[in-house]
């Protein structure tokens, strides 16, 4: 008759967190990824404004 093979350490389930998630700021409360560049330069904004400036513009 064989043994039953021991069995392997489990990681351990991670914990339940009843914080209010309205005290935590979310993504979506940040400036992050709303349009801004980190370092800009003033001259390739104007080259980027003149290139997307519409033609009824010019």
């Amino acid at each position: 008759m064989s043994t039953a093979p021991e069995p392997e350490p489990r990681e351990p389930k991670p914990a339940l967190v009843f914080d209010d998630p309205l005290d935590q700021q979310s993504a979506d409360d940040t400036d992050r990824g709303w349009g801004e560049r980190p370092d800009g330069d003033s001259a390739a904004d104007l080259r980027r404004f003149l290139d997307e400036k519409p033609p009824h513009h010019l």
